[in-house]
């Protein structure tokens, strides 16, 4: 009777465990999108306003979104900015692309003009974040680049800021850039979700993927350049170095830096890095 007793207790208190356990995962389940995209909402000023020659567009998704971007062309002459090499920037999980400015404005000082947009649901955008949503997004800002300011593939460069790593490096895979810059890029999002949370079986669970070293693989004759923090607690530096690796990219690792640090943001080893790709790919 005694043994008994005893077993019934283990089995209650089991399932108590279990309970809660699947009580967590079930909740992490179901809210992960909010773990992963932290939008900063809008409005945001005129392109104008923030930039000298600034100017405010609007791409439009095929699935019927209307999303607000900034085109910066390059410092200099009007005619000087119609060839300029054009940098499509894809953000990290965070903010919005008033906090890319400064990027801007150091990259087209460089002769490069820049396109910043927002994803849906960052900076005032309708719709809520997703991969196939992001995906759609990036291709927005990409035909828009080419069909509508006949930017050519020559002279169009993807910049990928950790998540927006898994954005442009997947655009690439249907059309190939003259060069891409990765900043802190993982090899996968559930790759970068174990280390956070290793009691969780996040490869079951994860509903957005993000295959950044899969993506780079399959690009051929694509010059690439990784930017890393030594010192990134959120994307492991081996991490962004496996990647460098598969796509048999330049690696700059920034001493020290950490992932939301504003040297990896604007500084001057991203900048130069970017002004090095765009110029060693002008053609």
């Amino acid at each position: 009777m005694e043994g008994s007793a005893i077993m019934r207790r283990m089995f209650i208190v089991t399932a108590v465990v279990l309970g809660l356990v699947g009580t967590v995962v079930g909740g992490m389940y179901a809210a992960q999108r909010s773990l992963i995209y932290y939008p900063s909402p809008g409005p945001l000023p005129s392109a104008s306003d923030v930039l000298p020659g600034g100017q405010d567009i609007t791409l439009h998704t095929s699935d019927g979104l209307a999303l607000s971007a900034w085109f910066f062309p390059a410092s200099g002459s009007a005619r000087d900015a119609e060839t300029a090499p054009v940098v499509l920037l894809a953000q990290g999980n965070g903010g919005n692309r008033g906090g890319r400015v400064e990027l801007a404005r150091a990259v087209t000082d460089r002769g490069i003009s820049m396109l910043l947009f927002d994803y849906r649901g960052y900076g005032g955008n309708p719709g809520s974040p997703t991969e196939e949503g992001l995906a759609l997004d990036v291709r927005a800002a990409h035909d828009y680049l080419v069909d509508q300011r006949g930017v050519p593939q020559r002279r169009l460069y993807y910049f990928g800021e950790s998540l927006g790593a898994g954005v442009v490096s997947a655009l690439a895979t249907e059309h190939p850039p003259a060069g891409m810059l990765l900043r802190s890029p993982f090899t996968d999002l559930a790759a970068v979700a174990a280390v956070h949370y290793p009691w969780l079986p996040v490869r079951l669970l994860l509903k957005d993927r993000y295959p950044v070293a899969a993506n780079v693989a399959a690009l051929d004759d694509v010059p690439m350049v990784v930017v890393y923090g030594t010192a990134d607690s959120i994307v492991p530096p081996s991490q962004s170095e496996q990647v460098a690796r598969v796509a048999g990219a330049r690696r700059v690792a920034v001493a020290g830096a950490g992932h939301n640090d504003r040297v990896l943001l604007d500084g001057r080893e991203v900048v130069n890095a970017l002004t090095d790709l765009v110029t060693s790919g002008k053609r």
